[in-house]
């Protein structure tokens, strides 16, 4: 039995959360409903723009993978995780949090000089976050920050497609995934979001190698991945890249594939006050879910509803009371 059921790698960000309108986006010229990556200079003039907004502002720490690998953790899944922090105080808070989150951590040993990554998320009234990443150590994150043994103890490798835009990071990944096909772990890829296929698309499928065992993308990843405008071509192209997959639909709900048939799942009908994590948290129920013997259908059930729960509600993560409550839903699906 493997000791871990996920093993992530992926970017470590403490996320800032701050509510503004359209005409803030637009007066500072950030991309509405994308991650963009800042250097530390832009990413303080935004700060220092809204200034005004800081007294409402949440800090967690965050990343895609991190936030996907605590979802499993809070849900009762054991993980295990790789990234890279400064020794400085968002450093030293976000492996506290992942303590916390129970989640089992890779660091080497080493204290790293520099500044841990940063996210100011960016959250309008009609729930859409736009983000501005600055990047920090995480730009390095590498080879030397994976753990080859926990990846070979794990049932599943997840990967965030974010890691695309470093090199090292890029090859950090792609050794994941060759350790974790050395040793018949299954491997799992997130496109992210749309602005790594436009830009990036070379270098993620380098990252998937000659197919993944399963894919989570959303509506507009699967579009842009496949090059085409219609959805059922999409998920048909789809299985050229992946065993497996989940296409997240928003409002929608999603489309999960089994390997052999197409599940639609229903969406929950919920007030959204914050994207942030939705599509993170939906990866994180769903592992949670095949990891404990629930086929796909269940699991994006159960997925949909986690995710539900997040956009329901500021920040990328469930209050600690909301995972047992959720769990229950998954007990009854049997």
């Amino acid at each position: 039995m493997a000791k871990y059921h996920v093993y992530g790698v992926g970017a470590a960000l403490v996320d800032t959360e701050i509510e503004v309108t359209d005409n803030d986006l637009q007066q500072l010229q950030v991309e509405k409903g994308l991650m963009t990556l800042v250097d530390e200079a832009r990413q303080n003039q935004l700060v220092g723009h809204l200034h005004q907004h800081l007294t409402a502002s949440r800090r967690a720490s965050g990343g895609s993978a991190a936030n996907t690998i605590i979802a499993v953790s809070c849900f009762g899944g054991k993980t295990f995780y790789s990234c890279k922090v400064a020794n400085d105080d968002n450093g030293q808070f976000y492996l506290n949090d992942l303590a916390e989150a129970g989640v089992g951590y890779h660091q080497n040993g080493e204290t790293v000089e520099g500044i841990t990554g940063k996210c100011l998320v960016l959250i309008t009234p009609d729930a859409e976050r736009s983000m501005n990443t600055f990047l920090g150590v995480s730009e390095t994150v590498s080879t030397a920050n994976l753990n080859a043994e926990a990846i070979s103890q794990s049932d599943y490798l997840y990967v965030e497609g974010y890691l695309v835009t470093s090199d090292s990071g890029r090859a950090a990944a792609i050794h994941a995934r060759e350790i974790a096909e050395k040793h018949n772990v299954k491997t799992v890829l997130s496109l992210s979001d749309p602005g790594m296929v436009t830009f990036f698309k070379a270098g993620l499928k380098e990252m998937m190698g000659n197919k993944v065992d399963l894919l989570f993308c959303n509506e507009a990843e699967a579009l842009g991945w496949t090059d085409t405008d219609n959805l059922e071509h999409a998920v048909e192209r789809l299985k050229d890249s992946a065993d497996t997959f989940a296409v997240t639909l928003g409002s929608k709900g999603a489309l999960v594939f089994d390997g052999e048939r197409i599940h639609n799942i229903s969406p929950h009908t919920i007030t959204a006050v914050d994207t942030n994590g939705a599509g993170d948290m939906f990866a994180g129920a769903f592992l949670y879910a095949i990891t404990h013997g629930y086929n796909y259908r269940e699991a994006g059930n159960f997925a949909s509803l986690a995710a539900a729960h997040v956009v329901s509600q500021f920040g990328p993560r469930l209050n600690a009371e909301q995972y047992p409550e959720i769990l229950q839903s998954l007990a009854l699906a049997t």
